[in-house]
């Protein structure tokens, strides 16, 4: 995120000209006072106190690296503490600390710039940039952080005036440069939110930060964490939609590395299987979604589980109603009381006997017994390979029958087990349907005797 806001920094420092000082040469002050300490360039109010203050200043415009200039800024703050030039000091110790990549030390050195002028762009911006980088932000680090950002927003129309444009820049980097700052302006209140559980003013922050700037994988990666945060079931689907736009931007897009992109990814699958539950192909619709659009479009639902497992079994039951209620009563059988329903619902009644519109379950054989005009079936209702329902018929069936054939039935429940699975029917013979077996035929005599001749 803060490689991506240095990208911003560098385009609005470039186009609307901020910073006092360039940092591998002379400031425009510099280079009119050269020669001249102590005199006041054409128009100026500002003065260097001697020639000495001049030259450290100058030494550390053309030092280069961070470390030494932080050395010389120290022993010019410690020389002339009340330096004209007290603000542009404070913006080099900004942009020198963050290039040290020492956000707590940008906030401080802002903080008191600041307090010398609360309209500072270069301050503002680095300050707001930087609050993103802590790790264990304070309470007053978080408020510094919030007040530059709203500083930037109060104060953009300002910054950003037509008038105020660099004769060199023209308009559409001028504009980009105030959407950049903008759009930091809003991440920086989001994740400011976040920080502070605000999870509603996160959501809105990072929505208005992806408005301007619909690409930003890590908003989006926040927006969601804002919105699952606020553990409001209604916002679950946006949630998990803004997980798998994160997951979907590569690098180029403005997303993140691919091993981190995986990460995210397996993070949004796991979540939408939880709230889901498992659907490869409406999984694939998500991502697919994501990867067009930084904002899911109106009417996007993800069904939760519940809702989603209730719709598959009454499209199951309109489809296979035996198999549905078949289900219906292993579900109630195998609960925790499971005897008691078989007693109190099953025992001794007519199954299916009509209920739901169904006249017989229907399974697999799985194996007979006797194996020739078998009194006892062994059935598979529920998967068609795992037998869960034995037949113990009152008269044996016509011949026999292969494993596979399928075999309609209905009757009366004796008996049940929950592990494994199986439920015990009586059956009379009539009640058995499909049965494909046939008695052997009779004996068949061609010709008649003949006759026995008396002697």
């Amino acid at each position: 995120m803060l490689d991506r806001v240095s990208k911003a920094l560098l385009t609005v420092a470039v186009v609307a000209g901020f910073g006092a000082v360039s940092l591998h040469g002379q400031s425009q002050e510099g280079q009119a006072q050269a020669g001249q300490a102590g005199q006041p360039a054409p128009g100026a109010q500002k003065n260097w106190k001697d020639r000495a203050e001049y030259d450290l200043y100058n030494a550390i415009a053309k030092e280069s690296d961070p470390g030494k200039r932080v050395a010389l800024l120290n022993s010019w703050k410690e020389k002339y503490p009340t330096s004209d030039y007290t603000l542009q000091r404070q913006d080099i110790y900004c942009q020198t600390y963050a290039a040290m990549n020492q956000p707590a030390k940008v906030l401080e050195a802002g903080k008191e710039a600041l307090q010398i002028d609360p309209k500072d762009l270069t301050v503002l911006f680095l300050m707001a940039q930087n609050v993103l980088g802590l790790t264990k932000p304070s309470p007053d680090d978080l408020a510094a952080g919030e007040k530059a950002a709203n500083g930037l927003l109060s104060n953009l129309d300002s910054f950003f005036d037509a008038g105020k444009k660099p004769p060199t820049t023209n308009d559409a980097d001028w504009a980009k440069a105030k959407n950049q700052t903008e759009t930091l302006a809003h991440t920086a209140l989001g994740w400011i939110g976040l920080q502070k559980k605000d999870n509603e003013t996160a959501e809105k922050e990072f929505t208005k930060s992806l408005q301007l700037t619909p690409n930003n994988a890590q908003v989006s990666y926040w927006l969601g964490t804002a919105i699952v945060q606020q553990k409001k079931p209604e916002k679950q689907p946006a949630a998990l939609f803004h997980f798998a736009r994160a997951a979907s931007l590569d690098q180029a897009q403005g997303g993140f590395p691919a091993a981190a992109r995986q990460q995210i990814n397996t993070y949004f699958v796991n979540a939408f299987n939880r709230y889901h539950g498992q659907d490869a192909q409406e999984l694939q619709k998500v991502q697919d979604l994501a990867k067009t659009t930084a904002f899911p479009p109106d009417g996007f639902i993800i069904k939760d589980v519940n809702t989603a497992n209730a719709e598959k079994e009454e499209q199951a039951r309109k489809e296979n109603p035996s198999l549905a209620l078949w289900n219906t009563l292993k579900q109630a059988l195998t609960a925790a009381d499971g005897d008691q329903y078989f007693t109190n619902n099953m025992k001794g009644a007519e199954v299916p006997g009509g209920a739901g519109g169904v006249q017989t379950f229907k399974g697999k054989l799985i194996s007979t017994k006797p194996a020739l005009r078998p009194k006892e079936l062994v059935l598979s209702v529920g998967d068609g390979t795992t037998a869960d329902a034995t037949l113990v018929l009152d008269a044996p069936l016509a011949g026999k029958a292969d494993p596979g054939a399928m075999i309609g039935f209905s009757g009366v429940p004796s008996s049940f087990t929950k592990d494994p699975y199986n439920v015990t029917f009586d059956v009379e013979k009539k009640k058995v349907v499909g049965w494909p077996g046939k008695e052997a035929p009779a004996p068949h005599h061609t010709g008649a005797k003949k006759a026995v001749k008396k002697g």
